[in-house]
């Protein structure tokens, strides 16, 4: 077994047998979710706490022996280690600190790095892939509406600290706490904690949301139109390669194969 295999069966993508390791990776990893969120219930029994902290032990080792095999299977171990996956593999692992020395544990900083392990999930799967093809060839436009954004929320905060701190001055009382209502009124929500009395600042809360829906709306659309190009230019590849008799797999899962494509 050469070390771009250990990859694949781990990834799920080549079967180690009949077995399919990355989908038991998968298993665990959810189970690991399902664990974390019964060891917070009050009334749990304590055999069923002590077989939690069992599992979960289990799992750190488990989740280690798979770091390890990555870090020395990988062609760079140095550069695995330090890649998005490499440093996600490491802080799934993390939390053995906080069970393993005591006086951790009471750190909830180091409890709550298991849910990082989610992120494992994703590893390896294509729709990710194209998801993170589709940012990188828009992120110039994305960086752009998020200054935009930016700009329109310090404005807001601006705008109805004007219109309504001489009638509310308790509650936007600054600037900067009027940020939170501008939030708020941007993304929609509307939690009723903060909102305006006087006329002019329901104007111009009324402007506020109009925009606020053409802030959000817009990266959306952007990402969907880049997601629906990079498919297309899979599916081209794919075509162009059973025209040329290969039957490898398409190389846009790659994202600068997918940029270069792009730029034919």
């Amino acid at each position: 077994m050469i070390k771009p295999d250990i990859h694949e069966i781990l990834d799920g993508h080549k079967p180690l047998g009949r077995v399919n390791v990355g989908r038991i990776m998968d298993g665990l990893i959810v189970l690991s979710a399902v664990a974390i969120a019964l060891e917070t219930m009050p009334e749990l029994p304590a055999n069923l706490r002590r077989l939690l902290f069992t599992f979960e032990i289990g799992l750190l080792a488990v989740f280690s022996v798979e770091y390890i095999v990555r870090l020395v299977s990988a062609p760079r171990p140095l550069r695995y280690a330090f890649s998005f996956w490499g440093i996600i593999d490491l802080l799934s692992i993390a939390p053995a600190i906080a069970f393993l020395t005591p006086q951790w544990q009471v750190v909830r900083t180091f409890r709550l790095l298991r849910l990082v392990r989610l992120l494992k999930l994703f590893r390896g799967s294509h729709a990710m892939e194209r998801l993170v093809v589709a940012f990188g060839q828009v992120r110039g436009e994305l960086a752009v509406f998020g200054v935009i954004a930016g700009l329109m929320l310090y404005v807001s905060a601006v705008g109805i600290y004007v219109f309504e701190h001489d009638a509310q001055p308790e509650v936007f009382s600054s600037i900067p706490n009027s940020l939170w209502w501008a939030v708020a009124s941007f993304t929609t929500v509307g939690y009723g904690d903060m909102f305006p009395i006087t006329p002019g600042g329901r104007i111009f809360t009324t402007f506020v949301l109009f925009i606020g829906l053409g802030v959000i709306a817009v990266p959306s659309a952007i990402v969907t139109a880049a997601l629906l190009e990079s498919e297309t230019n899979i599916q081209r590849r794919i075509r162009e390669n059973a025209e040329n008799g290969d039957e490898g797999e398409p190389e846009t899962e790659n994202p600068k194969s997918a940029q270069s494509i792009k730029g034919e």
